[in-house]
């Protein structure tokens, strides 16, 4: 969906639900070629970790702050993305990183009740305005972990949040538990190239993958250019996006990162107590 542009239904299931799915984000030709970049990038490979849930079962990541000139750091820098997320946000954002999650058949591991505003707060951001952009690199289901969202969950507010069991942090279970009384949870089953943009309050967790196929997603997380952080974190500072046109990763083709793109000595991978 190349000529995507941002509805005001899609405004106001945001501003209602914390989240939506737009189908066919990036289409069949442009999903290839972000996935066989993705599968192939040497600097991507070499800058995997995993990140374990409780019974030991991990999530494959790779974590870069600033997007270059790869197909994956065009898409993040793409029109239709950075323009609907500042139309969400209401002024101009900056990349705050981008990841890859991938959960491997049968090992790929579960993520707890959490809010991606509930760690960010802590690396000295004020305001909740933040959104996020999860890009299906596979087909994701019940089956193989697929994303689940608490609907209207982000009108609660920052949750506290606390280390659990393996190596992640989520969301206080007390008050999670009173959560799910009151609000649905959505399963977001996605096909190869369609996005979900969910706000930064929006509780959501996944399931491990249970099933014989993979579940690789791209997580693309903006934050408000006057949300700057005012503490030095491994997350970047107010950076200005360079926009590219939506056209960029077709004219680009299969372009991997290079030495002064995502992996260089800016993009580190994060400590061990992280996101997602």
């Amino acid at each position: 969906m190349s000529n995507y542009e941002l509805s005001q239904e899609e405004v106001n299931k945001f501003d209602q639900d914390g989240y939506f799915i737009v189908k066919g984000l990036f289409d069949n030709e442009e999903i290839s070629i972000l996935r066989t970049a993705i599968e192939t990038d040497p600097n991507l490979k070499e800058n995997l970790y995993n990140r374990f849930d409780s019974s030991g079962r991990k999530t494959i990541m790779a974590t870069w702050n600033h997007p270059g000139d790869s197909v994956y750091g065009l898409a993040a820098r793409s029109r239709k993305v950075v323009d609907s997320i500042e139309t969400l946000l209401g002024g101009e954002v900056y990349h705050y990183h981008s990841k890859l999650t991938a959960k491997e058949p049968h090992e790929g591991g579960a993520w707890e009740w959490h809010q991606d505003y509930g760690y960010w707060y802590h690396n000295g951001i004020l305001f909740p305005h933040m959104c996020s952009l999860m890009v299906a690199l596979d087909e994701t289901n019940k089956e193989n972990g697929c994303l689940q969202i608490v609907k209207g969950s982000h009108l609660c507010g920052r949750i506290e949040h606390g280390v659990l069991d393996g190596n992640q942090v989520g969301a206080d279970a007390r008050r999670v538990e009173e959560i799910l009384k009151l609000m649905p949870v959505e399963h977001i089953e996605l096909k190869p190239g369609d996005g979900v943009f969910f706000h930064c309050n929006s509780l959501h967790r996944s399931d491990q993958n249970r099933s014989d196929n993979r579940r690789w997603t791209v997580i693309h997380c903006y934050n408000l250019a006057t949300n700057n952080p005012f503490l030095e974190h491994h997350h970047p500072f107010y950076t200005p996006i360079k926009k590219v046109a939506d056209s960029a990763i077709k004219q680009a083709g299969i372009r991997l990162s290079d030495s002064t793109g995502e992996f260089n000595e800016q993009s580190v991978n994060p400590p061990e107590l992280t996101e997602k």
